[in-house]
């Protein structure tokens, strides 16, 4: 188990310095002037020494010397500050440019993701990795640039003076500080799965919290807020458990390593203070700014234990982060398009399925052996009762989801052999879920075509009575709305939908109970319109409310996932089977 964590870390750590790789050139001049911040650093203890050395006795004080000394020393110490901003600038840099590259990936991976994954994966969790695990992974990368660096320079460059001060004592502090990266390790092994288990329960109360803001009116409208408040409690307090549990263990690492380092502290000043005392007198004694400085430097030596544990700690979080935005980026994508595949100009509007069979999970069967030929320009409409599989129709027509086995082409070709992105746009989509993004009335109009004029934005919105409404608003076409349609009703939201549609006309036409949410009168206006915007496309109308569909060419009724009766309406009438039982209890008294 801790081989296998261990493999992991490793794995996350190697795809972590993969992003960082492109930045090597600034991760050098980072390293470079850390090294002349520490060297700077270092020199004043040297300075400081000599200016101790200069005062002898009582009445015995070179104060020239001194002050030469102390005018070297601000210098060091202004340069330093200025080399240490730069240094500081750089690591942003990368730190950003990393976590702009990581983001960027992982919004592109969301748009070749399979439908599957994002039907499988609450949307909250998916934000919550983006966006929160993100910010964490950039807070310890940030963490490792800045105090990594300068921390292992500094504890070679100080290592260094020390030996050529007084080797026997350095060896000292050689022997005591290993005692550092034991304490340290052993605390950070323990916290790895704390913050991946701290992560993955942010994640999940992220999703909760969407999922409720969302769906605000229906807890209201079923009283269930004490359930939900006791449902975020029980979410909330494993996040605290989990946290308290990760805070607590990684915070150990600096009082136990502060331990560590005030024994080196203790053990440099008995000894340094023993040797003073011991070549005191001597051709070569050790003065009392020697020591001074060797004190220093031991100091400097320890400090950065305390900030390398800390940066180790926080690595850890960081990488259990980076594992799960990582996850998400590896993730399967769909199908490419093949390498000769169509693309689809000018369709014609035959559909045709063939033997098709396609299930959500394999052990529940859903569509099976359907078959089905649509010429151009007819208007099919798909009814049966909820879970017959309508929409999963849908979506294979539109290549949402591929099928299993058989085939479904259009105008002879197999949608697989034809890019999905001329597919989709061969065909005009009216769901009964809106969706509009945040924005003004005319962008979310022109999203199917962006260079439309304004004459012909305002004739599709006449078209589907959506401009008296459009009109009435503040500003009109310009209004900004927020997302989801902000405070416009579900009816002119819809409308808004239609008139994108209406705009672009396209060859091919589906319609998911496309008034659903709409007022009868409207929805008549709504049905002329229709009829003008399908003649002569290929239509497919999923309905629920069978009065609506009595026109179509060709009426296709499933039921379990096959099409169990195929005609017109007054054929299917005559034959009282499903549909003329589905029909009938819409009318029933």
């Amino acid at each position: 188990m801790a081989k296998a964590k261990q493999k992991a870390e490793r794995g996350t750590l190697r795809k972590v310095l993969r992003y960082i790789r492109p930045y090597w050139g600034l991760v050098l001049l980072s390293v470079f002037f850390s090294a002349v911040t520490v060297a700077l650093t270092l020199y004043v203890p040297v300075l400081l020494g000599r200016a101790i050395d200069q005062i002898i006795a009582p009445g015995q004080v070179a104060f020239d010397a001194i002050l030469k000394i102390l005018l070297s020393v601000g210098v060091i110490i202004a340069v330093t500050a200025l080399v240490q901003w730069v240094v500081n600038a750089i690591n942003n840099k990368i730190t950003y440019q990393v976590v702009r590259d990581v983001r960027e990936q992982a919004f592109r991976k969301l748009q070749i993701l399979p439908l599957s994954y994002l039907d499988a994966h609450p949307a909250g969790e998916i934000v919550s990795r983006i966006i929160a695990d993100v910010d964490q992974f950039a807070d310890g990368l940030l963490m490792g640039f800045t105090q990594l660096f300068t921390g292992v320079v500094t504890i070679l460059g100080t290592l260094v003076f020390m030996l050529t001060i007084r080797p026997a004592i350095a060896l000292v502090v050689v022997v005591l500080t290993p005692l550092s990266f034991v304490v340290a390790r052993f605390i950070a092994t323990h916290t790895y799965q704390m913050f991946k288990a701290q992560s993955e329960t942010r994640g999940e109360q992220t999703a909760f919290i969407d999922e409720m803001l969302g769906n605000q009116k229906v807890v209201k409208a079923s009283g269930h807020e004490d359930e939900n408040i006791e449902k975020f409690d029980e979410i909330n307090d494993r996040l605290q458990k989990f946290s308290l549990q990760a805070i607590f263990f990684s915070s150990l690492t600096n009082p136990c390593t502060r331990f560590v380092n005030s024994v080196v502290y203790a053990a440099v000043a008995l000894t340094g203070a023993l040797v003073c005392v011991a070549t005191a007198g001597t051709a070569a004694p050790f003065t009392v700014g020697a020591l001074s400085a060797l004190l220093s430097y031991a100091n400097q030596y320890t400090k950065p234990f305390n900030e390398i544990s800390g940066v180790v700690t926080e690595l850890q979080n960081a990488l259990a982060c980076a594992d799960r935005i990582f996850k998400l980026i590896a993730e399967k994508s769909q199908t490419p398009d093949a390498e000769n595949a169509r693309i689809l100009t000018d369709a014609q509007g035959e559909v045709q399925m063939d033997d098709v069979h396609f299930s959500y999970v394999p052990e529940k069967k859903l569509i099976e052996n359907l078959n089905l030929t649509v010429q151009p320009g007819q208007h099919v409409a798909i009814v049966g009762p909820t879970g017959c599989g309508k929409t999963t129709l849908i979506n294979l027509l539109m290549r949402f989801y591929d099928v299993n086995s058989g085939k479904i082409g259009v105008d002879g070709t197999d949608i697989r052999d034809i890019t999905r992105k001329s597919l989709r746009q061969s065909y005009g989509m009216v769901l009964q879920d809106t969706w509009l993004k945040a924005g003004t009335i005319r962008e979310n109009i022109i999203m199917g075509k962006p260079d439309a004029t304004d004459e012909e934005i305002i004739a599709a919105a006449k078209a589907c009575h959506a401009h008296g409404f459009i009109k009435r608003l503040p500003h009109g076409y310009d209004t900004v709305i927020g997302e989801d349609g902000g405070r416009l009703s579900q009816g002119q939201k819809q409308l808004l939908c239609i008139t994108r549609i209406m705009l672009c006309l396209p060859p091919m036409l589906i319609l998911d109970e496309a008034t659903s949410s709409i007022d009868t009168r409207t929805e008549m206006r709504i049905q002329k319109a229709f009829t003008t915007m399908m003649q002569g496309r290929t239509t497919f109308i999923v309905a629920h409310r069978l009065s609506t569909i009595r026109e179509a060419d060709v009426i296709l009724v499933m039921r379990d996932g096959h099409i169990v009766e195929q005609g017109n309406h007054d054929t299917l009438l005559k034959k009282k089977g499903f549909y003329a039982e589905l029909y009938n209890s819409q009318f029933a008294s």
